[in-house]
């Protein structure tokens, strides 16, 4: 027997199976067919025209009708691999082997067979992928050979480039990146990239990521960045980083990597509040990140069921103790509930954070304020797992403890405005979320996939380091939650999705900055 399995990887096994041996394209059977043994008999008699079609059919369903009643026995002799002429074949194997060589019946086998095509996919550096299961040797009965053929990319170097918006900032930013795909064929991706924002960020950065090398166990990751940050209208200061980055551990749950970055913070405008002004100048970050992440959702666009988790943890100031030294942890829970009209799904989802400065004087010491936590803006909540969620209707960092800007002598005698105050984020924080999706009248949209939803987001930020930690009340936290409410239509795309929001301000506080009325968010699912 030879079947080709099928490349889709995400659909129901049992369909899976069922296409994978009933699609004439993808389908093959030799002159062997499993007797009710088990085991393979050879027809002797060769047919010709219809006679022989009749035959084929027939040996079809016999083996459709043995796999759809029992499980199939079968063990996996050998594993071929055709097509690569610069991929290594040590790369395919330690991907993919190992699954298909541990499945124990033909069942398992089409299913596992469908998963490697995925993972093969995944790895970017091929056009096609296909698998066939082939009989194995005749003096071993009840074994196959897996046959494995690639095509690798025909055209090894790709580019992007895009213009994109940021409405919660007013900002727009052109960015690209160039890959050269597979260079020693280790299935190495060799990347460089660039953004120029108009008004806040620029961003540059090379790096490379290697699936497998020899007898490492974990995909390896280097990047070296250099980027400038803006954030006067917001904190009252320019922030510069130089910095690697390189991935220690890489798997489907646990993502482990280091940081080592010189940061650089300045106040060209010189107005900046007293809280920003202690910490300009240089320091070296020394980083440890490590996150663990589940995800079970049926999509990350529009989920409608499953949950997702993930924990991130961060330690700074490692083998250095005149570094940024901190304890930073988040935490993010959501989940997806199909209600049964409309195609309409709640999801809802909970976030916290804490941040924590080590060393000398431990909480009367303050955290680094890039690294605090920020809540506001118009990213879509649903979308962005990692950690707190969207504020929506609050302007970005436009939430939590603020400090009066410094008055400039020269501006005051010319009869110029309050400076402002500037957003100091919090050391600890929470937010939570509440989204309603559902279908809209129109068969047109309903279509094309758009949908409205309702929502209610809810959050707050606080201050401990400092010795603010004695001042801090839960009642007085639960007290001065932010909220926002409104409904909008979600318009989604392959790569991101746009809504268009009537956010309705609910609770707020003195300086903080928000606006009820229209707003637009562009979110990414990545």
């Amino acid at each position: 027997m030879a079947a080709a399995a099928d490349s889709a990887a995400g659909q129901n096994p049992k369909d899976a199976e069922r296409h994978v041996l009933t699609a004439e394209s993808d389908a093959e059977f030799s002159e062997e067919e499993y007797d009710e043994d088990g085991e393979e008999e050879y027809e002797e008699e060769e047919l010709d025209g219809p006679a022989a079609e009749a035959a084929e059919r027939e040996r079809v369903q016999s083996v459709l009708r043995r796999l759809s009643s029992n499980p199939v026995g079968i063990r996996v002799h050998d594993v071929i691999i055709k097509g690569n002429t610069k991929t290594r074949d040590g790369l395919i194997e330690a991907e993919v082997a190992d699954l298909l060589r541990a499945a124990p019946t033909v069942q398992d086998l089409l299913r596992a067979a469908s998963v490697a095509t995925a993972r093969l996919h995944s790895l970017d550096v091929f056009d096609a992928v296909k698998i066939t299961l082939d009989a194995g040797p005749p003096e071993l009965p009840g074994t196959t050979n897996v046959v494995i053929e690639v095509v690798e990319a025909a055209n090894p170097l790709t580019g992007t480039a895009g213009v994109y918006s940021k409405p919660e900032a007013r900002s727009w930013s052109l960015e690209g990146s160039l890959k050269l795909k597979n260079l020693f064929g280790y299935g190495d991706i060799w990347d460089a990239s660039g953004s120029f924002g108009w008004d806040q960020t620029t961003e540059v950065g090379v790096g490379v990521y290697l699936p497998w090398f020899k007898s490492i166990p974990t995909p390896l990751m280097a990047r070296a960045s250099l980027s400038s940050q803006d954030w006067l209208k917001f904190s009252s200061y320019k922030e510069r980083l130089l910095g690697l980055s390189f991935g220690l551990l890489s798997t489907r749950n646990h993502d482990l990597s280091y940081n080592l970055t010189w940061r650089t913070l300045t106040d060209p405008s010189h107005v900046s509040s007293k809280a920003i002004r202690r910490q300009l100048g240089h320091n070296l970050l020394s980083a440890l990140k490590y996150i663990y992440k589940i995800d079970k959702r049926d999509s990350h666009l529009r989920p409608t069921k499953g949950y997702a988790f993930q924990s991130t943890s961060q330690v700074g100031g490692l083998w250095n103790s005149k570094g940024l030294r901190y304890f930073r942890q988040e935490f993010d829970v959501r989940g997806a509930v199909p209600l049964g009209f409309c195609n309409a799904a709640l999801n809802v989802g909970v976030g916290a954070g804490v941040i924590l400065p080590l060393g000398g004087g431990f909480m009367n010491s303050t955290s680094p304020v890039p690294e605090r936590f920020y809540l506001g803006g118009n990213s879509s909540p649903v979308c962005s797992l990692g950690g707190l969620s969207s504020l929506l209707g609050f302007r970005l960092r436009g939430v939590g403890p603020t400090e009066a800007r410094r008055h400039v002598l020269d501006k005051l005698e010319s009869g110029s405005a309050d400076p402002g105050r500037d957003y100091l984020g919090g050391d600890l924080a929470v937010s939570a979320f509440a989204d309603l999706s559902f279908d809209l009248p129109l068969k047109i949209l309903r279509d094309a996939g758009i949908h409205g939803h309702a929502f209610l987001t809810a959050g707050n930020l606080a201050k401990l380091s400092l010795g603010e930690y004695k001042n801090f009340s839960v009642p007085e936290f639960r007290r001065t939650f932010r909220s926002s409410a409104g409904v909008g239509i979600i318009l989604p795309t392959k790569l991101f999705r746009v809504e268009v929001n009537y956010c309705h301000i609910l609770k707020q506080a003195e300086h903080d900055s928000s606006k009820t009325g229209i707003q637009f968010s562009f979110s990414s699912p990545m």
